[in-house]
């Protein structure tokens, strides 16, 4: 496999788990905060939305497909 076939396999894989779940929301973290000696943690909220997992979706099937010209 080369890696355009890997990326465009990828993008189809993505695409239908953001598809499949309706968008996808993940939390990461974030800044530490250092009030009166309290350290406080705090996270970021991240969201796909379903319309980024279909234009991943319809991006690897165009991969797969379109063929590269030869000069």
């Amino acid at each position: 496999m080369n890696t355009k076939t890997i990326a465009a396999v990828l993008l189809i894989t993505f695409g239908i788990v953001v598809l499949a779940y309706s968008g996808l929301s993940f939390k990461t973290p974030g800044e530490t905060i250092n009030f009166l000696g309290m350290h406080i943690a705090t996270t970021d909220s991240h969201f796909i939305p379903p319309v980024v997992g279909a234009l991943m979706l319809v991006g690897g099937i165009v991969m797969l497909v379109v063929k590269p010209k030869r000069a």
